[in-house]
């Protein structure tokens, strides 16, 4: 280990630790290194809705330890309504669901989907077998306390409260009717403490909390940041939906990891411009904490999931990689929709490019060069480098040409260039860059300064 002699190297280390004592002590801050990159993983919501089930969850976590880890995946995320029994594919039972839930009041696996959270074992079990791959787990859940409990009047764990005394009625969420709101009422932080205190215990990695950006719920984010803070343990929040409010981005920059910009992006074209679109208010929020593009909607979807049937991603191969072109150079999260058993060749070259990869890692400072008549270019730098990422997209339905000059993205003079998804050397290049692209289509260049 090298020895650090020079006084301004010990100024600077004491600065840094005198700053994160101080950013501790106002609860926040010391979270945004919990993902110093954008986090990457697989979510099981687009390919099994709200019926996932333990064996299928392992499948999934089985195949990114042998074949995805190594590139950076590590999130393994159980999306909603674990906690009940008798959900269905392509729609929510609403009419009786069955919940499964403590004596606090706090939701529990169902254990007829996931049969090692029996006798009152919750996720712990699923957890360490997820950890003991290398990998990190997660979960979803709604915002609020659970209407069942307030009905109920359980407790809340080591306090004198009761749910029916925390509960609003205001804000409900409208398209789901699991939960109230919690309050602003003396005992709805403790709620919230002891629901992430039992998270923490189940050794809970990742935590996605639903309804809780549109409308912007300010408190309840608030209340959530603070029991994870408190709970010791180095949870990953991400609100969702979208679209988050672009006014809200200092708020929640300050409290969350990562939030949506937008609803559920599904294999649909039209979903993916209109994501690009509602994301160019998003570029200076990137890092430390991350804008959120979705789940990736490719590979086999649906295959007990919404909207449609059991299928391979409706994409073309050149709208695939518009998308995780798109994904990669703005450094949104990259949590994977699909079936990782199933994949194709195709998909897993788009989740396996060392290069894209190590830019959506290394790269900084995403911007947004142009917009003119649906051809855009998308620019970034290479951390600690002279070298240059710059994405060009034909978002439109004929043929285009795109181009960008090198003093654009910060090359000045002759640059040489590399396409990224192939690997191929393009050669050099004088004053600009440019690229004949098929409807629907995108490049990905990094570019080297010549002297």
């Amino acid at each position: 280990m090298k020895k650090i002699v020079c006084n301004t190297g010990v100024a600077a280390i004491a600065a840094f630790l005198l700053a994160s004592v101080s950013h501790a002590a106002h609860g926040q801050a010391d979270f945004t290194r919990w993902s110093p990159t954008p986090p990457m993983g697989w979510n099981s919501w687009d390919c099994y809705g709200p019926t996932v089930r333990e064996h299928e969850v392992k499948a999934n976590a089985d195949y990114m330890a042998e074949h995805l880890k190594q590139y950076g995946w590590e999130y393994i995320v159980v999306d909603i309504r674990w906690f009940v029994e008798n959900d269905k594919p392509g729609g929510y039972n609403q009419t009786n669901p069955r919940y499964v839930m403590d004596e606090y009041g706090r939701y529990t696996p169902a254990v007829n989907r996931f049969p090692s959270a029996a006798n009152g074992k919750g996720f712990r079990p699923l957890a360490d077998y997820i950890h003991a791959k290398g990998l990190k787990f997660g979960i979803h859940i709604m915002r609020g306390i659970p209407r069942e409990a307030v009905t109920r009047k359980l407790p809340v764990k080591g306090t004198r409260f009761t749910a029916n005394q925390l509960y609003s009625s205001e804000l409900l969420c409208t398209w789901l009717a699991d939960n109230y709101t919690v309050a602003d009422v003396s005992g709805g932080q403790e709620y919230y403490d002891s629901l992430i205190e039992l998270y923490a215990s189940w050794g809970v990695d990742f935590l996605k909390v639903d309804d809780i950006s549109r409308p912007y719920h300010t408190r309840e984010i608030e209340m959530i940041r603070k029991a994870i803070d408190k709970s010791g343990r180095h949870i990953v929040l991400s609100l969702s939906p979208g679209a988050t409010p672009v006014t809200a981005a200092e708020h929640v920059s300050a409290h969350a990891n990562m939030w949506r910009m937008v609803d559920d992006l599904w294999d649909v074209w039209a979903d993916v411009v209109s994501l690009m679109r509602v994301a160019r208010g998003w570029f200076p929020s990137v890092s430390p904490t991350w804008p959120d593009c979705d789940m990736i909607p490719l590979g086999r979807l649906a295959i007990r999931g919404e909207r449609g049937e059991d299928r391979p991603s409706r994409l073309s191969p050149n709208e695939q990689r518009v998308l995780m072109t798109f994904f990669s150079i703005f450094r949104s999260p990259l949590m994977f929709g699909g079936d990782l058993p199933s994949l194709d060749e195709f998909t897993l070259s788009l989740l396996t490019n060392n290069a894209v990869l190590e830019m959506h890692r290394e790269g900084r400072e995403p911007r947004l060069i142009f917009w003119q008549n649906e051809k855009v270019a998308i620019a970034a730098r290479r951390d600690h480098s002279s070298e240059r990422y710059v994405a060009l997209f034909n978002l439109s339905d004929e043929e285009a040409t795109a181009s960008v000059r090198l003093s654009d993205i910060g090359i000045d003079g002759d640059g040489e260039y590399l396409d990224m998804w192939t690997g191929e050397l393009k050669g050099r290049a004088q004053e600009a860059i440019s690229a004949q692209l098929p409807p629907h289509a995108a490049v990905l260049y990094s570019v080297k300064p010549l002297k």
